[in-house]
């Protein structure tokens, strides 16, 4: 491969050139086929519940609100006039049922309590992705100005339709940031521009690739918004690590004395593998994003799958591609005016001191870095799990104030109601009567409503109207469920009881407060086969890349551990509240269970990605001096400062999340970061250090056939690199 890339490498870097900017091509129409949501289980009750309604009844739950403002009230003739024949064309318009209004219902709930505003409620019927379009028309016709009347369009609806437009805006500011940010690191880092620019372009071209990759996946299945967030700017951050440790390998190689084409050869045979094994590490890790059901976390293992491999093969492919055509101008551009000081005799360097202080007193740091982990990731202990709603909008968003302005002046709580469905129903008028005023009896329960009437308080509230008929089909029936609240934790509670309330048939419940409840529980199902999956497998590839049985367990460990700390800061920051301000965001007192769990699968493959980094080194210099304290101390030396590097720049990169306007992307904004920080520093300088030296040559136990296994896939060969003197010109100074 190597000696196809330096025989055809302009070849391969026009080919590379035109397939990114036809993958770029596609990318236009990337967010037209993704969904703003992604939080509903598709194979739960409440996910059943709908389909019933939908394909029995015809009928949707309340996801489209028109708040209509009125001049002077909405009971003159005008505004009459203006509203019915607004609730005539919503009736009429494709898609949409169950429409009531004010005017034509005549509800107080839907009423203000200063009479200047009044509610149209609606179903749009479909899946999430088919409502989101729709309503994005709907939107288009309905809103702004109608005679006297001025309508603003919201809902739960409007909401996936706004996510999906408040992401694009993300992934632009995000991009826009990061890459001027990235570029001031990597000359801090190189000291040249021709250097800096490389990793540069090739998070482009990843980037580039990835997101028309995403296109195709958008094409043929579900994707959610947030993934194409996650995918950039993790596509632009491996891009760069993988580009940081292919051109300082290969920097190494030259000063050591190789030819510029030896050196790339070589820097592929070392750097290249680890590159190879790091990327599987990272998509092995996100892979067990697909085994949760919810498609916004099965979105981020689509990307997450194809970022990986799309930043390897561009690494591994175009950057060698241009190291052959520019050989030793690989420091030209040099900035002379950056700080220069001579780089350390072996054995001196910081690195070396750190690891050295570490493994002379191994037991008291690592017992003291474990225990400050602990304390850090304590909150989580308490984390209360609940799903996004308009809260985690910024406040200027359309949707957000109108909810906000319900709740403040009106009554209605439609839009949070639940419905009971009974597919199998053999119910007479009785039977069904008796169900719904057990139903009515519920705790916060403001009514039910069903074919045989409406029901408060175990006693019939209004006798059945020709409206009621849609309450009923052949051998089926269902019921709606109307809270007199609005508080999630109350909805969740009432969602239950619902469900716990006895029926002569079966019964499915759904509605918003009973997909959240599914998709928890669904989550934390699935959470024990996911980890099942991921942790073998990548044992396995540790196994074949260090050759040991023990430093693969470690390695996970130590990985998990690192985590702590990010988990603790979720809870702290996002779900108590403290650094709100400061961040911009609105506190909803609970965390999404999607956050962890994504977070998890993008950290901590990108702990094992910096594992790989670490291990295959350090095994390279115990190749070479049979040594674990000599490899340990000269592996980190080596190592260390890339690593360093590696995690500065793509915690760089994924403070562009911190620009989203969308709170759960802000929390990856810092999760992220800050995992990656830790690792670095805490986990790889301290803890990993010291558990190689309580460990000794038992770090490179293994069996007979693990060994086999590493001498037939592992790196092999011992480093041809010397250490450069301290007159080695070409450094500067190093994080």
């Amino acid at each position: 491969m190597v000696e196809l890339t330096r025989r055809r490498s302009r070849w391969i870097l026009g080919g590379f050139a035109i397939l990114a900017l036809v993958m770029g091509t596609l990318s236009v129409t990337l967010f037209d086929k993704m969904q703003g949501g992604g939080y509903i289980d598709p194979g739960s009750e409440s996910s059943q519940a709908a389909t019933v309604l939908r394909e029995t009844f015809g009928q949707a739950t309340p996801n489209l609100v028109l708040l209509v403002q009125t001049r002077d009230s909405v009971d003159d003739d005008a505004s009459v006039t203006a509203a019915t024949k607004l609730v005539t064309e919503l009736t009429s318009a494709a898609g949409v049922v169950g429409v009531t209004s004010y005017w034509t219902d005549k509800s107080p709930g839907l009423r203000s309590a200063d009479g200047t505003k009044g509610l149209i409620m609606a179903g749009v019927l479909g899946e999430e992705a088919e409502v989101q379009k729709r309503v994005g028309d709907l939107a288009n016709r309905f809103g702004g100005t109608h005679g006297p009347l001025e309508v603003r369009v919201g809902g739960y609806a409007m909401l996936l339709h706004e996510t999906v437009e408040q992401s694009q805006k993300d992934v632009v500011l995000g991009e826009s940031i990061a890459f001027p940010l990235t570029l001031v690191a990597l000359l801090l880092v190189f000291g040249g521009l021709v250097a800096a620019s490389l990793p540069l372009a090739v998070a482009m071209v990843t980037v580039l690739i990835t997101v028309g990759a995403l296109s195709l996946i958008a094409s043929v299945t579900d994707l959610a918004a947030s993934a194409t967030d996650v995918a950039t700017l993790l596509g632009l951050g491996l891009a760069i690590d993988y580009s940081l440790l292919i051109i300082s390998r290969y920097r190494d190689e030259l000063v050591a004395g190789q030819q510029p084409a030896a050196a790339v050869v070589e820097t592929m045979r070392s750097a290249g593998r680890t590159v190879v094994f790091s990327a599987v590490t990272v998509a092995v890790a996100l892979s067990g994003l697909l085994f949760f059901p919810l498609p916004a976390v099965r979105s981020m293992g689509y990307a997450g799958l194809a970022v990986a491999v799309i930043a390897a093969t561009v690494a591994l492919t175009v950057l060698p591609a241009i190291l052959f055509l520019l050989g030793t101008r690989i420091d030209s551009g040099r900035l002379w005016w950056f700080l220069r000081a001579a780089r350390p005799a072996a054995g001196e360097g910081a690195w070396h001191r750190l690891a050295r202080f570490v493994m002379m007193r191994p037991v008291p740091i690592g017992v003291a870095i474990i225990g400050l982990l602990l304390v850090l990731g304590a909150p989580f202990l308490g984390v209360n799990l609940g799903f996004p709603d308009e809260r985690s909008l910024p406040e200027s968003m359309n949707n957000r104030q109108i909810t906000e302005t319900i709740q403040r002046d009106f009554a209605a709580t439609e839009q949070n109601g639940l419905f009971a469905v009974l597919p199998e129903s053999a119910y007479s008028a009785a039977g069904l009567d008796a169900y719904a005023r057990k139903l009515s009896k519920i705790e916060n329960v403001h009514r039910v409503d069903t074919a045989t009437g409406s029901y408060s308080h175990g006693g019939l509230l209004a006798a059945p109207t020709p409206a009621n008929d849609r309450y009923r089909a052949v051998n089926a029936a269902y019921l709606a469920v109307v809270p007199d609240t609005t508080d999630p934790v109350v909805l969740n509670r009432i969602s239950g009881d619902v469900r716990a309330t006895p029926a002569a048939t079966p019964v499915l419940v759904g509605g918003v407060a009973a997909a959240n409840a599914d998709a928890i529980d669904s989550v934390i199902s699935v959470l024990p086969y996911a980890l099942a999956f991921v942790v073998p497998i990548l044992l396995v590839v540790l196994v074949v890349l260090t050759g040991s049985a023990v430093l693969p367990l470690l390695a996970v460990v130590l990985s998990v551990l690192s985590l702590t700390a990010t988990f603790g800061a979720l809870v702290w920051i996002f779900q108590d509240g403290h650094l709100s301000g400061l961040l911009g965001f609105t506190v909803t007192d609970d965390l999404p269970p999607t956050v962890p769990v994504m977070l998890f699968g993008v950290a901590f493959g990108l702990a094992m990605d910096y594992q790989v980094f670490l291990l295959a080194r350090i095994r390279e210099e115990y190749r070479r001096t049979r040594s674990n304290a000599l490899a340990i101390t000269s592996g980190l030396e080596r190592i260390g400062r890339i690593v360093t590097a590696a995690a500065v720049l793509i915690s760089l990169v994924f403070l562009g999340f911190l620009a989203s306007d969308i709170t759960f992307m802000k929390a990856f904004g810092i999760g992220l970061p800050l995992a990656v920080l830790v690792d670095a520093t805490l986990v790889r300088g301290f803890l990993l250090p010291a558990a190689m030296e309580l460990l000794g040559d038992w770090n490179w136990y293994a069996p007979e056939p693990l060994r086999k296994l590493y001498r037939r896939f592992g790196i092999e060969g011992a480093s041809t690199l010397v250490t450069p003197d301290r007159a080695d010109w070409r450094r500067p100074v190093r994080l």
